[in-house]
């Protein structure tokens, strides 16, 4: 008789805090490079939060802005919310103005948390009150009626001076300070684990983003399943709580979903404000990381370049998530020999990681495939025209089911109906084919969408902007492999007659108005007449193919 030792436990989002602080109080729960918190400390900060939240009048349900760095401001904020059923919606820090004013409207925010640090690089409320030109003369931040933004009824400040248009920080608490501790344990309470936990907006083949609805269970069972038995010390067996580090902003679901695998089993975790080769080399050595989450090359790569850079100062790690060539993994795999490179698959619409690779695998397989299907994770791979699944080795569509897929688009039954079928496949877009072991292995988007230092891209989000020039009669954006971000974005431009316009003046055109990731890297002119044509379109992949015979300069190494 054989008997599985591993169960399933679920919780709510707010629950994973109240239990570390609960059973793990002194232990650390969140260590920057200048300032450390214990889980009793993170739990305090989260129940003003949410105490000021119910204070202002936000019910379960209600969705909350949520615009901050990696800091402590920004953890206290996610799991505030939480703890009242209140449902997260964080905002890109790389978003320009409109970008926020849109997401603002398009997500209903009821409420909207930021912060505004003097030292910060971001002046993230002056950004919002550019998105949403109405909020600096508002007369009450907690009585807002914006026309741009008809939901959103507060603005509030976690930290810094006052300024227009937001309650400031002292103001908040005395909000909260209203509100009797035992009302966020009683609306605590009354939160289900398929209820929604978070709204995570991400760019699909529209020129908006669209808003995923993530439940609890969607946002925790999966992290918290992995940091208990898959990476680290859970991995090894020891039962010592993992010290995790990640690179990404909390923000982004990379970052987002092992922290909350970390929080959920009592760990620490390790983040910075903004991520330096330097800094994060001294922050690993220093609390000895044991799992680490670079991801992408753009951050693993500047870490073995750095001078600082000490294989023997990381000889705690036991797990690290790196995608990339594999050069690059035999590179990290040499200089940390005791140290497990995994490789993984996700999205934003499956709460992350679908699929992980095997503790046993080699450096060669994890540098080409992305491993099996997560527990409790189903994975097809279809014909994109039969929709019949493939054998090993052919191409198709991807398609995830589980507890971990998002319950759809945010008001947009028709993007969500083409998303996930009847039968709860989420038909993802990309392009994966079996290995004879069983794993699968990514071949591109079918989407037309680029992938730009692990941030997706919409092509068509990208010309929509550069077509407001005056001097552009027609533009086509493609990606150009890049070693660092994986790929980054390249304007094909069609001139208008009459016109005049320079790489240079395009490429400082895009600056400033949207995300920087965005910007195209380069333009190449297009003589009119001479589109590679498809039976009734622009052909992208002949585009590519020319990218291939004349790619980009890469720049000098610094000395």
């Amino acid at each position: 008789m054989s008997v599985n030792g591993q169960w399933t436990a679920v919780s709510t989002v707010g629950d994973l805090l109240v239990r570390s602080a609960h059973l793990h109080p002194e232990r650390a729960a969140l260590v920057l490079p200048e300032a450390t918190y214990t889980f009793a400390e993170l739990h305090e900060r989260a129940c003003a939060v949410a105490r000021g939240l119910v204070g202002l009048g936000v019910e379960p349900g209600g969705r909350v802005g949520l615009l901050a760095p990696n800091t402590v401001d920004f953890v206290a904020a996610f799991f505030g919310i939480s703890l009242v059923g209140g449902v997260v919606v964080p905002l890109n820090a790389r978003h320009r103005a409109a970008e926020l004013g849109w997401i603002v409207d398009d997500a209903d925010l009821v409420a909207l948390l930021t912060a505004a640090d003097e030292d910060q690089y971001v002046d993230f409320a002056e950004i919002l009150r550019t998105g949403l030109p109405s909020l600096g003369s508002a007369p009450d931040p907690t009585r807002l009626a914006l026309p741009e933004a008809p939901a959103l009824r507060a603005a509030v400040l976690l930290r810094g001076a006052a300024q227009p248009g937001f309650l400031d920080r002292t103001e908040f608490d005395e909000v909260a300070a209203g509100v009797a501790p035992e009302r966020v344990s009683e609306l605590g309470h009354r939160v289900r684990v398929r209820d929604v936990a978070a709204m995570l907006y991400t760019s699909g083949t529209t020129a908006n983003p669209k808003g995923c609805m993530l439940s609890h269970e969607a946002m925790t069972r999966g992290p918290v399943e992995r940091a208990r038995h898959r990476l680290g010390n859970g991995g090894l067996g020891t039962g010592d709580p993992d010290v995790t580090w990640a690179a990404g902003p909390l923000f982004h679901i990379a970052a987002l979903a092992p922290f909350l695998g970390s929080v959920g089993t009592g760990g620490t975790f390790l983040t910075d404000v903004y991520f330096e080769p330097g800094r994060a080399l001294d922050l690993l050595a220093r609390e000895r990381a044991t799992v680490a989450f670079p991801w992408f090359p753009a951050t693993m790569q500047p870490m073995l370049d750095h001078p600082a850079f000490d294989p023997s100062a990381l000889a705690s790690l036991r797990s690290m998530f790196l995608i990339g060539p594999s050069v690059l993994l035999e590179r990290v795999q040499g200089a940390l020999p005791e140290c497990e490179l995994v490789a993984a698959c996700g999205m934003t619409e499956t709460a992350g990681i679908y699929a992980i690779s095997d503790r046993e695998d080699s450096t060669e397989l994890r540098a080409t495939a992305q491993g099996k299907p997560c527990p409790g994770i189903e994975l097809r791979i279809i014909d994109i025209d039969t929709g019949e699944d493939v054998d090993t080795g052919v191409v198709g569509e991807i398609l995830v089911r589980g507890y971990n897929v998002m319950e759809g688009y945010y008001q947009d039954p028709e993007k969500t109906a083409a998303s996930l079928d009847q039968d709860r496949w989420l038909h993802t877009g990309d392009l994966y084919s079996w290995t004879p072991e069983g794993q699968v292995v990514f071949h591109g988007r079918l989407k037309d969408m680029l992938k730009v230092g692990g941030e997706n891209v919409a092509a068509i989000e990208v010309e929509s902007f550069v077509a407001r020039h005056p001097a552009v009669l027609c533009v086509e954006i493609v990606g150009a492999p890049d070693p660092r971000l994986d790929e980054v974005p390249v304007a094909f431009v069609e001139v208008r007659p009459g016109h005049s316009v320079t790489e240079a003046e395009l490429i400082e055109f895009c600056r400033g108005s949207i995300a920087r990731y965005k910007v195209p890297r380069a333009v190449r002119f297009v003589e009119p007449g001479t589109w590679p044509m498809s039976a009734t379109k622009i052909n992208k992949r002949a585009l590519r193919a020319r990218l291939a015979e004349q790619p980009l300069a890469q720049p000098e190494p610094a000395r």
